[in-house]
């Protein structure tokens, strides 16, 4: 069935006060009042049903806004009262526990809907109320196991259902409820699956990035989450990335994890038994079965040694304390525990950020890649485990492939990485296209900080300005200009290279170039025992601004090593208007006198005589 068109705006206006009647307001407040009666009265809650069914048929964003607010409150006032945390007395409190915590996830599950709603109000109030009921839920759970070993908690069940919500983003309930539209008309209408903007913004700034306690949880279930059928939810890669790539607090010491949505788990923990400790009691008990849900929880095997510890403390006899014997609580506060939850989800999502032939799965790639080297490497417990894939998307070239290859150089710079085929890889960039896609500024940045080390060998880098000077023979003049001063900084720090610009005049015009340019492997291509002979031709270029550099290879090397910078932003249009800008300081000589003409004598068949034409005046206009 085609969709039906737009009502004109004035109908629309009509039909929205229709819609909204004073009774539906006063009906709401009336069965607040009547819950809050009936929770300090101890008497039925069934009002409570009604509230949510109210919220469930709204339509009108204005409705539903007082309902769901009026369902936070009255949900409030059912949480301080310890009805969902206290241990039931009988089986009736039992069942009115169950009853009122099947309410609180139908609740739930409206008010996640509503973070894909069309309406921004709608969509931030659901995001606030879902947090504020963690928070409520959270500290009246602690209170009630104030006596037991598991104080305080976190309400995870509530969370995991917050985070469907960020992560799968299900469509927004609101247009299910309206019985205007067809069965067809609700099931044709598209659903986009990706996490709206001012949504994860609000998440990210107001509670992901402030609170330890919520970046831990998040951390640890968004890993479950990710390993969700991507054929039914595509688009959970791209969300949880937009939330870890703008993750840019992480603590970095035990001092920083101080801020705490739930209060109850600032509170310090127990001391947390050393090694020494926790062996001699594994001996004289008996180990507890590992179920599935342990198993499939168990962050350790993200690490290569099986005992995980906290950093080791100056003193050296100080025993050190195993990080899987940690409570949650002892986990919250700790430095390495938070690492190794951020290990685990990152680990977990960049397998399903494979990159293929769509144009997405490249840009997903691009995006994590951006952030690998300073927002993700230095928050690893161990960053080598990410070697494997960003080795892999080096295979695929272009910018994908550039910026995989400056996180394998800060692995191997500040991680010990050891790599020996990294400059192979670099070497084959060097094809015949490097020089005209529009990434080749970013190329050349990232080009001289790999070659940047003194200890590189002459022959390797022979092979690199050799390979750059032959593509400069057909590259586009603004891809010269920044050929020409690169070449000059990597000759005047390596003066064994300088044999390549001072080979002598009488060698023989028969002989071929020894360079082998079809060789992959820098440090055989012979380019040492070649020329620059390129760029030396590169003299006689048709524009000035190439023909002029191209000389500084004539000129003895006591000029400062240039700044690269200055030559990357180069294109077609800001050569010209170089040229055009330019102060002529002498006039330039003409070929061609003003009063010189070209005759020509034709005869005319109509007269038989001579007529003389001035062919260039009919072309050419002096003056």
């Amino acid at each position: 069935m085609a969709p039906r068109p737009s009502l004109p705006s004035s109908l629309k206006k009509r039909k929205a006060a229709s819609n909204t009647s004073p009774d539906d307001a006063a009906k709401i407040q009336k069965l607040e009042e009547q819950v809050t009666t009936a929770v300090t009265s101890k008497t039925s809650l069934n009002p409570l049903t009604d509230l949510l069914e109210a919220a469930q048929n709204a339509t009108e964003p204005s409705i539903l806004t007082k309902a769901i607010y009026a369902l936070y409150r009255s949900y409030v006032v059912i949480i301080t009262n310890g009805l969902l945390s206290n241990i039931p007395a009988n089986e009736e409190a039992k069942a009115v526990r169950a009853w009122l915590n099947e309410r609180l996830h139908e609740y739930t599950e409206l008010l996640v809907g509503l973070l894909k709603d069309e309406d921004a109000t709608l969509r931030t109030s659901a995001l606030k109320i879902l947090l504020s009921i963690q928070k409520h839920l959270s500290s009246s759970l602690s209170k009630a196991s104030s006596s037991s070993a598991l104080r305080p908690q976190f309400h995870v069940s509530h969370f995991k259902q917050i985070l469907q919500g960020l992560i799968l983003c299900p469509p927004s309930p609101r247009g299910r409820a309206s019985n205007k539209r067809s069965k067809s008309e609700r099931l044709n209408s598209e659903h986009d699956g990706k996490v709206e903007a001012d949504v994860r913004d609000l998440f990210i700034e107001s509670y992901l990035s402030e609170h330890d306690d919520v970046r831990w949880f998040f951390l640890r279930e968004s890993a479950l989450l990710a390993t969700y059928s991507k054929s039914e939810y595509p688009d959970v890669p791209d969300n949880l990335l937009s939330f870890l790539e703008r993750l840019t607090t992480f603590p970095t010491d035990s001092s920083e994890l101080n801020s705490w949505l739930v209060e109850e788990l600032g509170t310090r923990p127990p001391k947390a038994k050393t090694s020494s400790e926790s062996d001699d009691e594994d001996e004289n008990a008996d180990r507890p079965e590992k179920t599935a849900d342990a198993e499939e929880d168990d962050w350790r095997k993200f690490f290569e040694d099986e005992v995980v510890t906290e950093p080791k403390s100056s003193d050296p006899k100080k025993p050190s304390v195993r990080l899987h014997k940690l409570t949650v609580h002892q986990s919250l506060h700790s430095l390495s525990s938070h690492k190794a939850m951020f290990t685990r989800t990152w680990l977990t999502l960049l397998p399903l950020l494979s990159v293929g032939s769509s144009e997405n799965s490249k840009a997903l790639a691009a995006r994590a890649l951006n952030v690998m080297h300073g927002g993700v490497m230095p928050h690893l417990t161990r960053p080598v485990l990410v070697m494997d894939w960003i080795a892999s998307c080096v295979d695929y070239g272009g910018t994908v492939g550039l910026l995989a290859l400056n996180a394998l150089f800060i692995l191997i710079k500040d991680y010990n990485l050891d790599y020996p085929s990294f400059y192979t890889r670099l070497y084959a960039f060097l094809d015949r296209d490097v020089l005209h896609v529009k990434h080749r500024a970013r190329f050349f940045r990232l080009m001289e900080l790999f070659l940047s080390s003194t200890l590189l060998p002459a022959t390797l880098l022979a092979s690199f300005v050799k390979r750059l000077a032959r593509l400069s023979l057909n590259a586009p003049p603004a891809a010269i200009v920044m050929v020409i001063p690169f070449t000059y900084n990597i000759l005047k720090k390596h003066p064994a290279l300088m044999v390549m610009i001072h080979r002598a005049d009488d060698v023989p015009q028969d002989e071929q170039d020894p360079f082998n340019p079809s060789e992959p492997n820098p440090t055989l291509t012979n380019a040492i025992e070649s020329s620059l002979w390129e760029l030396y031709s590169q003299r006689n270029h048709y524009h000035s601004a190439v023909s002029t550099l191209a000389r500084i290879f004539e000129e003895a090397f006591t000029k400062p090593n240039y700044s690269l910078e200055d030559f990357l932003d180069h294109t077609y249009t800001t050569l010209y208007e170089t040229e055009a800008k330019r102060k002529i300081k002498k006039e330039p000589a003409l070929a061609l006198e003003p009063t010189q003409r070209a005759w020509f004598v034709t005869p005319s068949p109509e007269t038989e005589s001579t007529v003389v034409l001035d062919r260039v005046d009919s072309v050419w206009s002096f003056s």
